[in-house]
């Protein structure tokens, strides 16, 4: 079932509608380009990540995940992802939104579709890995409820930040 979420936004004091959408194999190439330029910026990008922005459906949709992708009109703006990890427990990834869209309130957005998809999946509890460089996004994890952990089983070399948010069932 395709749900959709649209979200009004001002950006430059112009009238745009936000619209999410779950993820299409046409939308592929946004979803590799949105991850690639924050990945790349801050020398971030690693063979997991770029396994994963070339196979989006077979790593994380095939095994049980989902991808929403943040639409302004015909264009790709944002992403996120839910990879699932095993029984209730999923990672939040692959949050990225155009430079040219931040601050705009669409990440937001973008995370409360991941929340209403693991709350309708049952999951237990969400985890993520960041960079300590990427501020803004780890405050907007901790202002949803996230809160830091060890880092352990990273499939990452360079993330040195865990989060995790229990779900109360």
């Amino acid at each position: 079932m395709l749900r959709l979420r649209n979200s009004l936004l001002t950006i430059h004091n112009s009238l745009i509608m936000i619209t999410i959408i779950d993820f299409d194999k046409k939308y592929a190439a946004d979803f590799k380009r949105l991850n690639l330029e924050w990945l790349d910026k801050y020398h971030l990008t690693e063979s997991h990540d770029i396994m994963v922005l070339d196979d989006p459906q077979g790593t994380i949709i095939d095994r049980g995940g989902c991808i929403f992708l943040a639409k302004d009109g015909d264009k790709i703006v944002g992403s996120s992802a839910l990879m699932k990890e095993h029984n209730g427990v999923y990672e939040l990834a692959k949050m990225a939104v155009a430079p040219e869209y931040r601050g705009r309130g669409i990440s937001r957005l973008l995370i409360e579709q991941c929340l209403q998809k693991a709350d309708e999946w049952k999951a237990t509890k969400l985890l993520l890995f960041s960079n300590h460089q990427l501020v803004t996004a780890i405050g907007l994890y901790e202002k949803y409820g996230f809160r830091h952990v060890a880092v352990e089983d990273s499939p990452f070399v360079t993330a040195d930040v865990k989060m995790e948010k229990i779900l109360v069932r």
